[in-house]
């Protein structure tokens, strides 16, 4: 049987890169798993990112800060796995990067050869200069990440603040762009500054509440999915609400076991 997307081209690196110059918005959004990878694949969309967000996500942290890269890279193979169109980017996680652009180099290419993913995401941008062009020199393809970055969650007093520096942002992304990054995720800046970006730079501009004007825009998928409790920032749309979707069916589940409705007759061998 064939599968219902093996007729569609892959994206790859220069197909996502030349996707500006032609006018056509990029769609992105987290997997860490298998069978996500392979539902968000199937349903058409660009480029998965193995956020480190899996910490918060699924292992339950209170930040990004305590992943890994055994972690990411365990990850890592298990989207590319389910995944037969989608452009997949691993983010680099806290501290596999930033001691020096050898270990950069060595971490981002331990990320490639043993998930199989076409590009890595790393934070930063000016200040990260050595290290995205050292990468980028090794043949790894590189995403760059501005404004609210949330490795450096320390510095900037906490998670989700809204970064405004105008001057800061312009020499971020233009930073990360002359270093040989191929996109940039902006987040958490005002739309007109991102827009501003987003016409300055030729690679592609990822949003996640950064406004309309970005070249794509990125979500968590268990924040637009409406999985997180309690979880409503002003820059997520929740398309839907399997959290209660999925506890109601739990519960009737619990309830017909209790009351020995199931398993019935049709559910039992002879």
């Amino acid at each position: 049987m064939t599968h219902p997307e093996s007729k569609k081209r892959p994206m790859t690196v220069p197909r996502f890169l030349a996707a500006k110059s032609q006018g056509r918005r990029l769609s992105m959004i987290t997997a860490y798993d298998f069978l996500w990878a392979g539902i968000f694949d199937a349903a058409g969309i660009d480029s998965i990112l193995v956020g480190d967000t899996v910490g918060m996500v699924v292992q339950g942290n209170n930040t990004t800060l305590p992943v890994t890269l055994e972690e990411m890279i365990y990850h890592g193979r298990m989207v590319v796995r389910g995944t037969r169109n989608a452009l997949v980017i691993v983010d680099m996680p806290f501290m596999s990067y930033q001691v020096s652009p050898k270990q950069a180099i060595e971490n981002a290419g331990r990320m490639i050869k043993e998930t199989g993913a076409s590009a890595i995401k790393l934070e930063g941008g000016l200040t990260q200069v050595e290290t995205i062009r050292a990468v980028a020199r090794a043949d790894i393809p590189v995403i760059a990440h501005v404004g609210m970055k949330p490795q450096s969650i320390r510095m900037l007093g906490g998670m989700g603040k809204i970064q405004r520096d105008e001057e800061q942002l312009l020499q971020d992304a233009h930073a990360a762009e002359d270093a040989g990054a191929f996109g940039i995720v902006l987040e958490l800046i005002p739309c007109q500054i991102a827009a501003r970006i987003t016409r300055e730079l030729s690679i592609p501009t990822i949003g996640i509440g950064a406004g309309r004007e970005c070249d794509g825009q990125v979500l968590v998928n268990c924040d637009m999915l409406g999985l997180t409790e309690g979880f409503q920032p002003k820059f997520l749309k929740q398309y839907a609400d399997l959290r209660s979707i999925a506890t109601e069916a739990i519960q009737q589940y619990v309830e017909e076991v209790r009351e020995g409705i199931f398993p019935g007759k049709e559910h039992s061998h002879d």
